[in-house]
């Protein structure tokens, strides 16, 4: 008899990441956010404080609910596989390492009084690194200059108006190193 299908776990990369945020959610819920706040977030805790440097990379499984894994990972989702077939799944985890600390780093030594979690600023990457997918030869496609004006200009535009739990900051952080890890060849 013929199977009628197989199961392929075809981007590693993605769909790991997705598996250990959907744990530390669930883990945070069982906790009651003890995991959120002490292993899952980044904010400006003590040098001394060992869990200070985790916390650096560790802040995108982090999750406040269903929803806003759900907005993050949908994404992911449907630009990784595509990401890690171009480029390589090492190359997206470092990627995804790389992102991870830079806007851990930039929010623990701009943003003291404030916790950041989620993975929006690796979406960010992804889709600014999908745009750059298109590059041949020197040419920079016009989907490229049009998600960045887009994007960058929306995100400029609600850091100034908006006031909510937001961190336009990573996103920016997120697009910036997507197109300087998306150019690297």
């Amino acid at each position: 008899m013929k199977k009628l299908f197989r199961l392929q776990y075809n981007a590693p990369v993605t769909l790991t990441f997705a598996l250990l945020s959907l744990a530390a959610l669930w883990l945070n819920g069982l906790t009651r956010g003890w995991t959120n706040t002490y292993l899952f977030s980044v904010w400006q805790s003590g040098l001394a404080d060992f869990f200070t440097y985790p916390r650096f990379f560790l802040h995108v499984l982090g999750h406040t609910d269903y929803s806003h894994y759900i907005t993050n990972f949908m994404m992911i989702l449907i630009l990784g596989p595509g990401l890690e077939e171009r480029y390589g799944s090492r190359r997206i985890l470092v990627c995804i390492v790389i992102t991870a600390f830079v806007s851990g780093l930039v929010h623990w030594l701009c943003f003291p009084g404030v916790m950041l979690l989620g993975a929006s600023g690796i979406v960010f990457m992804m889709i600014v690194m999908s745009s750059l997918a298109g590059m041949k030869n020197g040419y920079i496609p016009v989907t490229l200059i049009l998600v960045l004006v887009l994007y960058l200009g929306s995100e400029i535009r609600d850091a100034v108006v908006l006031t909510d739990n937001v961190s336009q900051l990573s996103h920016i952080i997120g697009g910036a190193c997507g197109a300087v890890l998306g150019l690297k060849k």
